[in-house]
């Protein structure tokens, strides 16, 4: 059996394997979630909340915001609290006091060590002690609980409220007044945040564990890691050593082949545009107007850390509120780089078969106008739903669904889910041809036809989150959408899409992109589909999730151990031929990606995926700094890089600037590095001692997020942030004058157009 064809046998069982491994761990995660019990009964029998109040305030959570407004189970936004941390610190602090003047007369804080000690104990005793009855789904509390319980109301009640007292609170989390606008709704919300917080401290059944693994850290009700967390973090690293060692010995033993003499001109220079590839340069401007935007908005949203309410002094808040601006700009960045991505697919498609099909230029103008109504459409719709201008289920269709990445409504959601199935239509008409021949490239071609398939509709697992999914279960399916349809197939598409560029280019020989892609497709999809379990560490779900998430997120870094060499040959092949200097910023971008795959994807994403670790960090700004130096680094560079590829057959030579590519690509790319290196590391180093020194609710307090060094960190951001902005800008000048100015248009362009279809050919 040929290597190709064992490549595509061990893929395909990894892939089956690892997705029947996934799914069956879903089973578990849902028969396994915390109870949502039917009534919140306290001993002497009144009803404190009911199953309805609990799932009705989760719907007024995710209406206000939901994860971009502060964070549940450690999930969310970084400026407001954990509320669940929050809630919890302040039910033991209010719980202690009430036991020390029951037992010695004097509240918490004034009593002696000893005494303290003792209340600590009854605190711990008392608080995981699950009173959970399955047979009348009941819960029942104790009547001191009870008390806590109304005045965790109260406080709660009037910081969602706009009520005077609690304004510079809500200001310093970057909370608009009145976020939730009826005292009902405040109610319900408290209700969702109670059984929430319970879930981290109780017990599980016949267990010394609560739901959520004793996450988060607070070691006054006991909250701190097992040896299940410690030992399986402690073989992650083991998991990654070997990984590493298995992938440089097989790296050693393979044959090196030189690289194809390339040829003397460029083979792309007849390159014949049909209409549909021509339509496709409106989704690359589009992109760059997104990021553009997106970069607008990340300037907001970054500087609500130090003013909750204003933007340099002016009320900003009413209008654009700090858990609309981070929906955007988080949003944002999945469309303008989705949409590079799928422009790159359409323009790809027609190449490789030299087939034009019938209407596909109608086809690809209407998926650009579904495009601008999604966009549009979500964004305000998110908008009005967190201005509380919807009803609790309007807001769920047409607002804000409150999870992140995945937060705009329902009703977009199918829209979003339409468009992408109308886009493996048009790249399936296009590219059919090219399956049905036979040449030495077939293989790279199937595994970007593959991946396209999975684009299309694995976004489709977020619809399975419904209006009242077990917080737990929507968990998993959020993470479905955001690991493997954005971090996982859209990764496996690109790397096909960029190997057939340098096939079609005559610098790599097909034999090696197909043995390349499709090796490189089984390493990163066997940690990287069972990899997904790392985000749900805490999520309420079975202790299994941490063995076989620690162990296979570990896996997920071992592709990029060699990612230098990747990077090495990459601006070799920028230099193979005179020629190539048309091309060089495209592979100078790819180069970047590749840097970024280590540094950010890497070395910044395990230092945050070990149990252990993220036990302590998870929501701290080192989450953001892993975000911004992956996403952006990894899958940002990657979209610049393959529009600029297709640009480049779209651009005439005298609308072509290197000049703002130069400056923008070092701009972007410094830019990031000043910020993760100015701002995010410090700031994200300073919460994890404090997490780990006093508790996870103390990382993410005022005293520490509005302390005078850590505000000081925020400002250093700024000078990062204007580079970068000024890069975003020098891709948008450069955008308009390559795309407004195509070749097919072009009366005195020096290059000749071809009136034959051009097919990628066989090397």
């Amino acid at each position: 059996m040929s290597f190709i064809k064992k490549t595509w046998w061990a893929l395909g069982v990894i892939c089956i394997t690892s997705f029947a491994i996934l799914l069956y761990l879903g089973g578990e995660i849902y028969q396994k979630a915390p109870p949502i019990p039917e009534k919140v009964l306290s001993d002497n029998g009144t009803v404190i909340f009911t199953k309805n109040d609990i799932e009705r305030g989760q719907l007024v959570w995710r209406s206000m915001g939901g994860h971009q407004v502060g964070s549940i189970w450690g999930h969310g936004s970084l400026l407001a609290p954990d509320w669940n941390a929050d809630w919890l610190h302040r039910e033991a602090i209010n719980t202690m006091n009430y036991l020390g003047l029951d037992q010695f007369g004097l509240s918490y804080d004034k009593l002696s060590t000893p005494e303290q000690s003792y209340v600590e104990g009854q605190l711990k005793q008392n608080i995981r002690l699950n009173r959970f009855d399955e047979s009348t789904r009941t819960l029942y509390v104790s009547e001191q609980r009870h008390k806590v319980i109304l005045e965790q109301q109260d406080y709660y009640q009037k910081l969602f409220s706009d009520h005077p007292d609690f304004e510079k609170l809500r200001e310093s989390y970057a909370i608009k007044n009145n976020p939730v606008n009826t005292e009902e709704h405040r109610r319900q919300l408290t209700a969702f945040l109670f059984w929430s917080t319970w879930a981290t401290v109780t017990n599980r059944p016949d267990k010394d564990i609560s739901y959520t693994s004793n996450w988060p850290h607070e070691p006054l009700v006991g909250n701190v890691p097992t040896g299940n967390v410690l030992g399986w973090s402690l073989f992650s690293v083991v998991f990654l050593i070997g990984g590493i060692g298995a992938l440089v010995w097989y790296h050693a033993s393979l044959k090196h082949e030189q690289l194809p003499k390339p040829s003397l001109s460029d083979p792309l220079l007849s390159i014949s545009l049909t209409p549909s590839q021509q339509a496709v340069k409106k989704y690359f401007l589009t992109a760059m107007l997104l990021f553009l935007l997106q970069i607008i908005l990340g300037g907001i949203t970054a500087h609500y850390a130090v003013e909750g309410h204003h933007f340099y002094g002016f009320e900003l808040a009413e209008i654009l509120p700090y858990s609309v601006t981070r929906t955007w700009h988080t949003q944002l960045a999945v469309f303008w780089i989705a949409t590079a991505w799928l422009g790159t697919g359409l323009f790809i498609a027609p190449a490789l078969s030299g087939h034009e099909p019938k209407y596909q230029k109608f086809g690809v103008n209407i998926l650009w106008l579904a495009l601008l109504i999604l966009v549009v459409g979500s964004m305000v719709g998110e908008w009005a739903a967190v201005q509380q201008a919807f009803d609790l289920d309007l807001s769920y269709w047409i607002g804000h669904q409150g999870y992140e990445f995945v937060d705009l409504g329902r009703l977009w959601q199918i829209v979003l889910l339409t468009g992408l199935t109308i886009w493996l239509i048009l790249v399936t008409r296009a590219i059919l041809p090219a399956l049905k021949q036979n040449h030495d490239h077939k293989p790279v071609i199937y595994i970007l036809f593959l991946s396209s398939i999975a684009i299309g509709l694995f976004y489709a697992a977020g619809l399975f989150m419904g209006k009242h999914t077990h917080l737990a279960v929507a968990e998993y399916w959020r993470w479905w959408v955001v690991h493997l349809w954005v971090e996982g197939f859209f990764e496996t598409f690109a790397a096909s899409v960029i190997a057939l560029m340098f096939v079609r280019l005559g610098l790599i020989r097909a034999a090696s992109a197909n043995s390349a892609v499709l090796f490189s497709t089984v390493i990163f999809l066997t940690g990287g589909i069972l990899g997904t379990l790392h985000h749900l560490y805490w999520t309420g779900t079975p202790t299994s999730i941490i063995a076989w998430g620690a162990s296979f997120s570990a896996l997920e870094v071992v592709p990029l151990a060699l990612i230098g060499y990747e990077a090495y040959e990459s601006y070799k092949l920028s230099k193979a031929s005179a020629w190539m200097t048309k091309y060089r910023w495209a592979v100078l971008f790819f180069v970047a990606t590749a840097f970024w795959n280590l540094v950010g994807a890497g070395m910044l994403g395990f230092l945050i995926n070990p149990p252990i670790s993220l036990y302590y960090i998870q929501g701290l700004n080192t989450t953001a700094l892993h975000a911004h130096t992956a996403f952006m680094g990894v899958y940002g560079n990657l979209g610049i890089g393959l529009m600029l590829f297709c640009l480049r057959s779209l651009t005439a030579n005298q609308y072509w600037s290197d000049k703002y590519l130069k400056l923008s690509f070092w701009s972007l790319n410094i830019g990031l590095v000043m910020m993760a290196v100015l701002s995010l590391l410090p700031i994200g180093i300073i919460q994890m001692l404090a997490s780990v020194d006093v508790g996870y609710w103390y990382a993410r307090s005022p005293e520490v997020l509005h302390s005078p060094l850590v505000e000081s960190l925020v400002w250093w951001r700024v000078p990062g942030d204007i580079v970068f902005g000024i890069g975003g800008l020098l891709l948008i000048v450069f955008g308009f004058k390559a795309i407004c100015k195509l070749k097919i248009y072009s009366e005195d362009v020096d290059e000749p157009i071809s009136t034959k279809p051009h097919r990628i050919a066989a090397k």
